[in-house]
């Protein structure tokens, strides 16, 4: 049961979260996949809430307030900062865009949300009292996070010069696919989109890919591809209620 409590390295996945119409619906969907426990947040912080395994953080839900226009329901990446303005003074520098500028959050920590140089967006996360993921890398936590670019060499580009990245390329003929390190630990995968859309993954660890799959269907949520095998473990991706998407995994034993 890996846990932790301080802040992540720059540049590493630290938390990701969920925009939807309705909160409610997101609880009892990834309450019942997963067994999240939720503490939920008063008005001030718009409902937002936090999926916990065994007490410890693991993912969180916001609720888009009701005639709020934004984006379609997604998973979104939070890679960690050790300064904000910093890391967005670079993004902006490396020809990334920046939507939400940086801004405090209660005391909890700082953020910011950019895209890189082909559209995909993620967050920043810069933890105060909040540090991120508490459980990872276990059942029902979040254990992958990869982005799904529509310029691999322009992304490559973007991450090394923004976050410092070193890579180790395990692509393979003309799919391109690098895990990113940070300080020589892998944190996290770039690879070309199969679909033509640029986006964060998000993977939740679990121990039978395909008995979830259909746990999430009676749940209220979709298969959007057939579980696979890889030589990273067992994938299936899905989408909830809201048509967000994301996936599972079961990692091979020697992970």
């Amino acid at each position: 049961m890996p846990t932790r409590d301080t802040n992540w390295p720059e540049g590493t996945p630290c938390w990701t979260d969920l925009m939807v119409p309705d909160g409610d619906a997101a609880r009892a969907f990834y309450g019942g996949l997963f067994g999240w426990d939720f503490e939920v947040g008063g008005e001030e912080t718009g409902f937002y809430s936090q999926g916990k395994l065994g007490g410890r953080t693991v993912a969180g839900i916001g609720q888009t307030m009701p005639g709020q226009e934004g984006p379609p329901p997604a998973w979104t990446t939070y890679l960690a900062a050790d300064d904000v303005d910093a890391v967005v003074a670079r993004i902006s520098e490396a020809g990334g865009t920046v939507f939400m500028p940086t801004m405090d959050v209660m005391g909890f920590g700082r953020m910011a949300v950019a895209a890189d140089p082909t559209g995909c967006v993620f967050g920043l996360w810069q933890g105060l009292s909040h540090t991120g993921f508490q459980r990872y890398n276990e059942a029902g936590a979040v254990v992958w996070n990869e982005g799904h670019v529509l310029d691999f060499a322009a992304a490559k580009a973007f991450y090394e010069a923004v976050f410092g990245y070193t890579f180790t390329d395990v692509g393979g003929g003309d799919f391109h696919y690098v895990t990113t390190e940070v300080n020589g630990e892998t944190v996290g995968g770039i690879g070309d989109s199969a679909d033509g859309t640029a986006a964060w993954l998000t993977y939740f660890q679990v121990e039978d890919a395909d008995a979830m799959a259909a746990r999430a269907t009676e749940l209220g949520g979709s298969v959007v591809s057939d579980a696979r095998d890889s030589d990273f473990g067992r994938i299936v991706e899905l989408a909830g209620p809201a048509g967000e998407r994301f996936a599972l995994i079961v990692p091979p034993p020697s992970s």
